[in-house]
Order: structure tokens, then sequence, then C-alpha cells
């Protein structure tokens, strides 16, 4: 069964199309959730809850883009939501200095995605947010600045914090060589 096919089954209040329709992007869901929340079963009552709103909403999807990434954009703003509510972003914590060595990565490191995903979840939360909406959800410094009502430059600090601590952490993983990357060297790359 198409998505087309089986939007149109759950806008007709079909409980098996929708049944089929959580199955079909549950596990994907549940992983988008889980980046953002620390706890599964935080990221699992997002997730849920991200579905309630998925089928009320069915009739508001116009089939411009992909249906994964109008249900994706449902999980991440659910995932905000709780985020708001249970863990305060601390968007202005400095703990870390900018001027961090960037950590090369190891092409043979023996880390898996189960552990590249704890480190994203040992992150704080305002790192964690930033770097997933950013890295991951493709959204740009505007975009995040508005979803998170922050500054675009807050926006990219807590980027390149998020990176640089994750590189370190990666670097302490794989046992790479730390490279002497200086941040002007970094910022001049674009990619933050």
């Amino acid at each position: 069964m198409t998505d087309a096919d089986l939007i149109a089954a759950c806008r007709q209040g079909n409980s098996r199309a929708q049944k089929l329709l959580y199955e079909r992007f549950a596990g994907l869901m549940l992983s988008v959730c889980s980046r953002y929340l620390r706890h599964r079963e935080d990221a699992e009552e997002v997730m849920l809850m991200g579905f309630v709103k998925v089928f009320k909403a069915l009739d508001q999807y116009r089939h411009e883009g992909s249906f994964e990434g109008w249900i994706r954009k449902i999980m991440v703003n659910e995932a905000l939501g709780q985020l708001r509510r249970k863990e305060p972003l601390h968007l202005a914590i400095d703990d870390y200095p900018v001027d961090v060595a960037i950590t090369a990565a190891d092409a043979e490191s023996d880390l898996n995605a189960a552990d590249l995903m704890h480190m994203l979840t040992q992150l704080p939360a305002g790192y964690r947010t930033v770097f997933n909406l950013y890295a991951v959800e493709g959204y740009t410094h505007p975009e995040i600045a508005e979803l998170l009502g922050i500054t675009e430059g807050t926006s990219k600090s807590q980027l390149s914090k998020a990176r640089a601590m994750l590189q370190r952490r990666l670097g302490g993983a794989s046992n790479a060589a730390a490279s002497t990357s200086s941040p002007k060297e970094y910022y001049a790359t674009g990619r933050y």
C-alpha cells in the first residue's frame, strides 16, 4: 500500500490503515524522538503524542514533500515541546571553551550507531537539540533560532560546542590522533 493509499484510508477512519501507518513509521520516529530526549520512556511518550497529532492533522497534509518528512516535523516539534516542559535547554551554558582541539574522526573506529546515540544523549540539552536540528534534521541557524527562541549566534555557538564535545568523545572512543585545527580554521570551512 502506497503512502497516498494509506493516507486516504486513514482519513476515512480505517483503523487497519491507521495501525499500518503507525507500524510503518513508528521505529523511525522513535529514533527521531530518542535523539532529542535522554530517556527512552520520554521518547516513547513523545512519539505516541506525535502520532495522535499526525492522525488528527492528516487532513492538513497536502502531499507537498515527503509524508515521512511531514511526520518527522511533527515529531521534532513534539520533542521540542517535551524538552521545554521537562528538560530546560540551558542554551547559555558555557562550560566548555570554544577553542578546544578538534579530533580527527577515525574511519576504522569500532564505534557503532548505539555508541554514537549514547554520546548524543550525553550532551547537554541545548547542545543536543541544536546539533540534532542542524546536523540531522537539516534546519538552518535562522530556523533553529526561531524554533528555540534564541539568537542565530547562540545556535552557531551551541552547534560548535556540541561538535567539539562529540569529537573529544569520539577521539577517546577511537583513540584517533588529535588534530591541531584552530577555531579560525574550523569557521573558515563554513560548515558550522
